[in-house]
């Protein structure tokens, strides 16, 4: 039985536990409705109390028992093995053990395998099989004894809304608590890979270097080492200012104008068109970027007596700046329509234009939600990867000029993951000290927002 068909299961039982409490809270509801004696809470809390009842510790004991399963089943097969066919390092063990699950779950080996692979790998499976089934009857087993005791306690005085409202409270800080809890183990894996990158590669040679040639790790000719972060860096950087440059101004008037000036009707038409624009892959703005803008930039340029590659910093900033366009304009447009109509009426009863109004009382009102629309918006760009593939030229030099090609840290993150390679060399752990600088950076541009936010923020009474 598969994970997603036990969970379904498990959904159900709770549907038919919640109809069960519902039956017996309406029963009781009704044998005391002359007696004097009021329910505390509703018949729904009785029956969500039932069906949390069952639910919930069914639920961890499948969590449980699939986290420690694995562990617990491959030290078993191990201890099975032969003492002579044990591998004696712990890569070894880990490339034995990924060969006997793929026998075990009926896939193929490249070379043919030994005797006691396929005896292996016949355990592995029976012992997944034996432990799938007690763990279906330990949860039916507890959800089943949850059921008959929850439906026993309903009673008039059992403060069923509170319990409900707790679990539901409780539901929520684990939800808020899975995205901190995710943020932490992020940049704590990221800090402990690149602190091993650190130890083959100097610090100030990786964030002060000029030079990118992963390739080697040692000192060249000119005294700079091949790990050199300044070119991805400031690629990374001149992409996303084109982008912002592009989609701030258009981005933003556009949410002026359809907050101020569209009609509700032209508003309907205008909004939803603009918001496709965050929906088309970025895949496909990556080839309309290299099949279309970019010719048409080479062309143009040698128009006016300039070189522009087809692939460059600007074709990769002007096609990312139109894919970003609906962050700004469509979040800047409900903050700006939030902006009390009382503000706007103040303002236009003492004499000032609707320009006027919008300068000096709509934007600086919105001030806060704006800056919170372009700080996500070049966090896209910062972040953004097969645009830049297609459309930026992949050379990781340090140049001034847009017109040429460039590359950005997103896309050598890619290009050092990608392949057969070891994961303990510095070729490859170098993405992991990249991606820990991509952090700091967004980091620093919220702590920017909020710096910014505060200090030109408008407050209304």
């Amino acid at each position: 039985m598969s994970n997603m068909l036990l969970i379904t299961l498990l959904l159900g039982l709770m549907a038919i536990a919640y109809q069960l409490g519902l039956v017996r809270s309406k029963g009781v509801a009704a044998t005391t409705s002359g007696t004097g004696v009021k329910m505390h809470s509703r018949p729904t809390y009785h029956a969500m109390l039932v069906a949390l009842w069952v639910g919930v510790p069914a639920a961890l004991i499948f969590a449980v028992w699939s986290l420690f399963q694995p562990g617990i089943i491959e030290s078993m097969v191990l201890a099975q093995l032969p003492p002579e066919m044990m591998p004696a390092t712990e890569n070894d063990v880990r490339i034995l053990l990924r060969r006997i699950h793929n026998l075990s779950g009926g896939f193929g080996l490249i070379e043919e395998a030994a005797a006691y692979e396929l005896n292996a790998a016949r355990y592995m499976a029976e012992l997944r099989s034996i432990s799938q089934m007690l763990m279906i009857a330990l949860m039916a087993s507890v959800a089943a004894t949850a059921l008959v005791w929850t439906r026993k306690r309903i009673h008039p005085l059992l403060r069923a809304r509170n319990q409900v409202e707790q679990a539901v409270r409780v539901l929520l800080v684990a939800c808020s608590a899975v995205a901190i809890l995710t943020t932490i183990g992020i940049v704590l894996s990221m800090i402990g890979e690149a602190m091993r990158f650190f130890s083959f590669v100097s610090p100030m040679d990786f964030f002060f270097g000029t030079t990118w040639n992963p390739r080697f790790s040692t000192v060249g000719t000119d005294g700079q080492t091949g790990f050199g972060m300044l070119p991805l860096l400031w690629g990374t950087m001149m992409i996303a200012l084109i982008a912002l440059a592009v989609a701030v101004p258009v981005g933003l008037m556009a949410a002026i104008f359809l907050s101020e000036y569209a009609s509700d009707r032209v508003r309907a038409v205008a909004k939803p068109i603009i918001e496709v624009l965050a929906g088309i892959p970025t895949i496909v703005y990556g080839f309309f970027a290299l099949i279309t803008v970019g010719p048409f930039l080479a062309n143009f340029g040698a128009s006016l007596g300039l070189e522009i590659r087809a692939t460059s910093a600007i074709t990769a900033g002007l096609v990312m700046g139109i894919m970003i366009i609906p962050f700004i304009s469509s979040l800047s447009d409900d903050i700006i329509t939030q902006v009390p109509k009382s503000l706007r009426d103040g303002s236009l009863g003492l004499g000032a234009t609707k320009s006027e109004t919008i300068r000096k009382v709509v934007l600086p009102a919105a001030l806060p939600g704006i800056v919170g629309a372009i700080l996500l918006a070049a966090s896209r760009a910062i972040g953004e990867t097969m645009i830049v593939v297609l459309a930026a030229g992949n050379s990781p030099v340090l140049t001034a000029n847009p017109f040429e090609a460039v590359s950005t840290m997103t896309v050598t993150i890619v290009n050092q993951l990608t392949g057969d390679l070891d994961f303990a060399s510095p070729q490859s752990l170098v993405a992991f000290a990249l991606g820990l600088t991509l952090f700091v950076i967004t980091l620093l541009l919220n702590v920017v927002a909020l710096v910014i936010v505060r200090k030109y923020r408008e407050q209304y009474e």
